[in-house]
């Protein structure tokens, strides 16, 4: 079963919005496993500290390596196989590619960092990769794991509703993702596409590339020089 095992010194915060819409009614059907570990359970004094002053002076304080060290080294005892990934606004930016990577992964480790951050010396000595959901800073890991973890359950078997539908969104063909419609066919004077009532797939197929390319170009020429996209479903 494909597993989340999160270190956190918050494990209250979980499964939090995990816990319902696809998410959570995978979790419940046991589609996939949360397992949280609190980091303060390492911790060697009665107050529980899992931080210190930083070396060198400066503001905040540093997750200690030592203990961060020893809720990693018990998380690999349970899940010696898994990845472990430590997310940070200075990681490689996350990608549907890497959601992927881990949805085929039979689950992840994550590290949930807090105050300035964790000692460097946990990341080099227990190699965890590094990586960013966006360029700005939260207040702590917690909700960069919690968007890894839904990123990529709703990829696992049985979690959607069309096995087809992950595969025509934004990023899966290279591309953002093209413009939807339904019902009314008509609203303050907007109508549907003539296209996309004519019943002909071939000429829907096309209009969506289409579409899809030129959003793309608008908006992330980034990922329109990136490469050829695949092509798109029919």
């Amino acid at each position: 079963m494909w597993t989340a095992c999160v270190l956190t010194i918050l494990p209250e915060m979980f499964p939090g919005p995990l816990g319902v819409s696809l998410a959570g009614q995978a979790l419940a059907d046991g589609l996939w496993r949360l397992d949280t570990i609190n980091i303060r359970d390492f911790a060697k004094d009665r107050h529980r500290s899992v931080d210190d002053t930083p070396a060198g002076g400066g503001p905040g304080m540093v997750m200690r390596a030592d203990i961060l060290g020893a809720a990693i080294d018990g998380a690999r005892t349970r899940y010696p196989d898994l990845p472990l990934i430590y997310p940070s606004p200075r990681g490689r930016p996350l990608t549907q590619a890497r959601i992927r990577e881990l949805s085929e992964d039979g689950g992840v480790i994550l590290l949930c960092g807090r105050f300035e951050g964790v000692d460097e010396r946990i990341i080099e000595a227990r190699q965890m990769e590094e990586v960013s959901i966006g360029d700005y800073v939260l207040s702590g890991g917690e909700l960069a794991a919690m968007v890894m973890i839904d990123a990529t359950i709703r990829l696992l078997p049985g979690v959607m509703g069309a096995a087809d539908s992950a595969l025509e969104e934004s990023f899966e063909n290279g591309l953002l993702e093209y413009p939807h419609y339904t019902r009314p066919r008509e609203w303050e004077g907007r109508a549907i596409p003539d296209v996309l009532l004519s019943g002909d797939h071939k000429r829907i197929a096309e209009w969506r590339r289409q579409q899809a390319e030129a959003i793309t170009r608008e908006r992330r020429p980034d990922l329109a020089r990136s490469g050829t996209p695949k092509p798109a479903k029919g």
